[in-house]
């Protein structure tokens, strides 16, 4: 089963669903403003998009443009950024067995849908 990581207020988000909805693709909706993730979950996403935590940063985000670009900082402490503000983690990212993609666009989603077939 698939997996959404969720912002309903973004409009790449909702595309990324309504691609999955559309599909009838069976899937879990994690709406992850609401229900932070965990460590150990972003480190299995990141291992499954194989991305750093620096590449799903969303660069356009008023913190980082103010308090963080420019900035060098290792994965470790990217990782404890993007859970302390998960706004700015890349959205939405859709989560396999195996692998992950950051659905922009949504078809990006295809390849995953193909693994579960």
């Amino acid at each position: 089963m698939l997996k959404i990581y969720h912002n309903p207020r973004c409009a790449k988000s909702r595309e990324g669903l309504k691609y999955l909805t559309d599909r009838n693709l069976k899937f879990e909706m994690v709406q992850y403003l609401e229900n932070p993730l965990h460590e150990e979950d972003l480190k299995r996403i990141l291992m499954k998009l194989n991305l750093k935590p620096a590449q799903v940063i969303r660069t356009q985000e008023e913190l980082y443009r103010k308090e963080l670009k420019g900035r060098t900082f290792t994965d470790e402490e990217w990782i404890s950024i993007i859970l302390e503000n998960p706004r700015l983690l890349q959205r939405p990212i859709v989560e396999g067995k195996y692998r992950a993609v950051v659905a922009i666009p949504a078809k990006m989603i295809e390849g995953l849908v193909k693994e579960i077939k």
